[in-house]
């Protein structure tokens, strides 16, 4: 199912909505280094892929921009290790 995933980057993080439910993924950006801190699915909306679909728009976006990713958040280091395209851009 695809998600209707935005980037607001002045407040540094991905976020959807999912029946009426806010998910976000939470990031700090320095010297070309974005570090994942946080990603928050609810549990009422859990289960249906949202927050690797949040990881792979960060990854696709650090690609994008030419930066690297630190996944500091637990769930974002465990989802890169399951899609090894992307270990590239770990920095």
């Amino acid at each position: 199912m695809p998600f209707a995933i935005r980037h607001d980057r002045p407040a540094r993080r991905f976020h959807t909505e999912v029946d009426g439910v806010p998910c976000v993924l939470e990031y700090s950006l320095a010297s070309a280094v974005m570090t994942i801190t946080h990603t928050e699915v609810p549990a009422e909306v859990g289960g249906r892929g949202i927050a690797s679909a949040l990881v792979r728009a960060a990854m696709d976006a650090a690609r994008a921009e030419g930066w690297k990713v630190v996944p500091a958040c637990s769930y974002a280091a465990a989802w890169v290790q399951k899609h090894p395209e992307y270990l590239g851009l770990l920095g």
